[in-house]
């Protein structure tokens, strides 16, 4: 049940990122957007880890990969997604994070032999197709262009490849916390030279859609939904990853509650596949 409730908060807080991302981008450049939320984030998370609960930080040989993992989880993923969102629908966004379980399945059984029961054949049907109908409304009327929608594939690769990055990495029981904070603030520190070098003064407005957007991808969604998904990652990232399918009706529904983007009874349908597809991979690894 605690591993229920983790997926279930990571989905909401992670369909979340796409609505507040597009609330931001009415007032400033995504990169600026992007490295106030990776500092902010990034900098609450190392003060809370070191200076309140008095966790170990990182040694000597545990910098490389917190580097690597910010790298791949934070400045290729998160950069690339920022800059897509321009051009892109926050519900078609939610969709694309669809893609992860599908890569990061592959990876699995390319890198490490990964082998593919008929249930987890079965339940990866059910999920994509549930997406794919719940998403069909907005790709026939959703605003992508092909090069946002290739940049947000792109951006999903690195998302997969970090997951795999991160599990097969020993990290001697370093707070999840800590290592959360250190590759947020690298990931953030490898944009500032992107974010110098194309920062317009005229293009940006620090008004209250930025703080609004900024602070909710700073907390809930940098602290809140990655602390999750790191915990859901260390069980296992093939089962793990199934719970990137609720993003999509998440992000929906929260993009509708928000910016007005439509629902309808493609939908529900797709929320209902999604759910039993859920099930029968949960319901596989607790057996």
């Amino acid at each position: 049940m605690k591993f229920i409730i983790t997926g279930v908060l990571f989905a909401f807080l992670w369909a979340s990122a796409a609505t507040a991302t597009k609330i931001g981008l009415q007032s400033v450049q995504p990169f600026v957007l992007a490295i106030t939320r990776f500092g902010i984030a990034g900098l609450l998370m190392i003060f809370v880890s070191a200076l309140i609960l008095k966790n170990r930080q990182p040694g000597k040989n545990e910098w490389r990969p917190i580097v690597i993992y910010g790298l791949l989880n934070v400045t290729i993923y998160l950069g690339l997604y920022v800059l897509a969102m321009q051009t892109t629908s926050a519900g078609i966004a939610s969709l694309a994070i669809a893609v992860n379980p599908v890569l990061i399945s592959l990876m699995a059984a390319i890198l490490f032999n990964y082998k593919f029961t008929l249930l987890s054949i079965i339940s990866l049907a059910l999920c994509s197709s549930g997406v794919f109908i719940a998403a069909w409304p907005l790709l026939e009327n959703g605003f992508v262009t092909p090069l946002g929608f290739t940049i947000l594939l792109i951006s999903m690769l690195s998302y997969s490849g970090g997951a795999i990055f991160y599990t097969k990495q020993k990290w001697n029981e370093l707070d999840i916390l800590t290592i959360n904070g250190w590759q947020t603030l690298f990931g953030g520190l490898f944009l500032l030279p992107l974010a110098i070098f194309f920062y317009q003064p005229e293009m940006n407005r620090f008004d209250e859609k930025f703080w609004t957007g900024v602070l909710w991808l700073a907390i809930p969604v940098s602290i809140g939904a990655v602390q999750a998904w790191m915990i859901l990652l260390k069980r296992n990232p093939v089962s793990t990853a199934y719970w990137l399918y609720l993003c999509p009706p998440f992000g929906f529904l929260i993009a509708s509650w928000v910016l007005k983007e439509p629902i309808s009874l493609f939908t529900i349908i797709g929320v209902i596949l999604v759910t039993g597809g859920l099930y029968i991979v949960q319901r596989q690894k607790s057996k």
